[in-house]
């Protein structure tokens, strides 16, 4: 399996698209103008506290105040508050926490007003970005993202990836990072952790210290409210999380992203310098290239269709996503329905686990397959499932079907739902009423009809709107010249004016329709 990064730069915006084996299967975008990023580091101002939410509201500069929930505020709070209170004063000049002084730990069940009033300073992090009316939600449990770890100021807790099975190396690994974190830091291993070697931990380990001890040489300096440290561009984020070996291509279409990529693969894996890849064609654009724009328009409508017929109905909802699969009208050699709705079921749920990565759904999703009377298949389904889920980085939750046939997913949301608009205004000089659906997948539709109809047939005609024929047979080398290549017949392509402007019909030698 092949893994390919692809980059697309535009005026305000920056587009990730992560391929498999050719296959789209995350899509990010990163707008230059956003100022409040999961990540992102700011010293703030609250504003006031609530005692019924138990929460306090936080100005970071957002036209919203931010949400910082009393369970966010950390256990050492106390300690950390001090702290910074120290630092922006000058009183504290070395920032490790050796020699520092703890408070003691609030309660459980405490509340915000305890703790916080308002005009206190506080250094807070996006722990979710704006979504919909509501402002960034806020932790004060800082974390500092690497390579290897994530480090945890004010912890002392050292913990590893779940994904990580193997017991003694779990072992092992808890045991080189209490050999090498400082006091009063905790640590979670991540799963790209696995077998790596002591120096390669503690460089990782010296690189998150750096910049703590960066980011609290700003507290002296900045006024309220400031960010005073910013989460790595989202193509280095992705390849923090997620590079591997089977990385074999970043394709960057932009010069100064190209060099910053460049070097953050040089940081991570040398051996790797050589897939990063600046592209220059100008005149065909980088996601046309990698067929990724057509991947888009077939992904993101309302309906998504799958193989043989079968597709899947998606909605979105403010309160959760609904997701019913149907098995339209698929012909197999499956003896019986049970069989049929199974092989449905498991196409659906690997497609399902892909366009929830690739819309970043957060939150709830119910999924309505097809009902399966017997418990085996049930159980068969959600361990698929679940499998199909296992490289979801977003903190997920599978629950086994109910009797009804549904199975719930709860996901983390940490930034609104991937929405791209699938549709398209018409061209002026067609007669039909609002938009149409993207021409680029009525190309799709129409080779895959064909593909199944050149089996059985020795002669086709196909009919479609004066606009679509020209679009097929223009040029020396056009899409028809193309299926003529590929299929060893030639297609008639007669243009149509009584026909829609999307719809097409197939004929075969006798003038009858296929």
């Amino acid at each position: 399996m092949k893994t390919e990064l692809i980059v697309r730069s535009k005026d305000s915006e920056v587009d990730f698209a992560l391929l498999k084996d050719g296959r789209l299967i995350e899509l990010h975008k990163e707008t230059t103008a956003s100022n409040f990023n999961v990540g992102d580091v700011f010293y703030a101002n609250v504003k006031k506290t609530v005692q019924g939410l138990n929460a306090a509201f936080v100005g970071v500069g957002y036209e919203k105040d931010a949400f910082l929930h009393y369970h966010d505020l950390g256990p050492d709070i106390k300690s950390f508050l001090k702290f910074i209170k120290q630092v922006s004063t000058g009183n504290i000049k070395e920032y490790n926490l050796k020699n520092f002084k703890f408070e003691p730990k609030i309660e459980k069940s405490g509340t915000v007003d305890e703790v916080l009033k308002s005009n206190q300073k506080i250094l807070v992090q996006i722990a979710k970005e704006p979504i919909s009316t509501k402002g960034p939600r806020l932790t004060s449990e800082l974390s500092l993202a690497g390579r290897y770890m994530v480090l945890v100021p004010f912890s002392d807790r050292v913990s590893v990836s779940q994904k990580i099975k193997s017991k003694a190396e779990k072992s092992r690994l808890k045991r080189l990072a209490l050999s090498i974190k400082p006091k009063g830091f905790g640590v979670i291993l991540r799963t790209v952790a696995q077998e790596r070697k002591v120096a390669e931990l503690d460089a990782d380990m010296q690189q998150l210290l750096d910049k703590w001890t960066t980011m609290l040489q700003k507290l002296r300096k900045v006024t309220t409210p400031s960010k005073v440290l910013s989460e790595m561009n989202r193509g280095s984020s992705i390849l923090r999380d997620i590079f591997n070996d089977s990385f074999s291509a970043i394709v960057v279409d932009d010069e100064t992203l190209y060099y910053e990529l460049k070097d953050y693969v040089m940081q991570i894996a040398p051996e790797k310098e050589s897939i990063v890849k600046l592209y220059k064609n100008s005149v065909y654009p980088i996601f046309e290239k990698y067929g990724i724009e057509r991947q888009i328009k077939s992904a993101f409508g309302r309906t998504v269709s799958m193989s043989k017929g079968a597709y899947l109905v998606i909605e979105h909802t403010e309160a959760m996503h609904v997701i019913d699969v149907n098995s339209g009208n698929r012909s197999n050699k499956a003896t019986t329905q049970a069989k049929t709705a199974m092989e449905v079921n498991l196409i659906s749920a690997t497609e399902i686990a892909r366009q929830i990565r690739l819309r970043d759904m957060g939150g709830i999703i119910v999924v309505d397959f097809i009902d399966l009377h017997n418990a085996s298949d049930r159980r068969k389904l959600y361990e698929h499932m679940r499998d199909e889920m296992s490289d979801d980085r977003a903190k997920h939750k599978i629950l086994p079907p109910s009797k009804f046939g549904l199975i719930q997913i709860t996901r983390q949301r940490v930034r609104p739902v991937m929405d791209i608009k699938t549709r398209e205004k018409k061209p002026a000089l067609v007669d039909e009423n609002g938009d149409v659906e993207a021409p680029i997948l009525l190309i799709s539709k129409i080779e895959k009809e064909l593909n199944k109809l050149l089996s059985k047939n020795k002669k086709i005609v196909l009919h479609v709107h004066p606009f679509i024929a020209a679009f097929l047979t223009k040029g020396l080398f056009s899409i028809r010249f193309r299926w003529y290549r590929d299929y060893k017949k030639w297609i008639k392509i007669i243009p149509s004016d009584a026909l829609n402007y999307l719809d097409y019909k197939f004929l075969n030698h006798e003038g009858k329709e296929l």
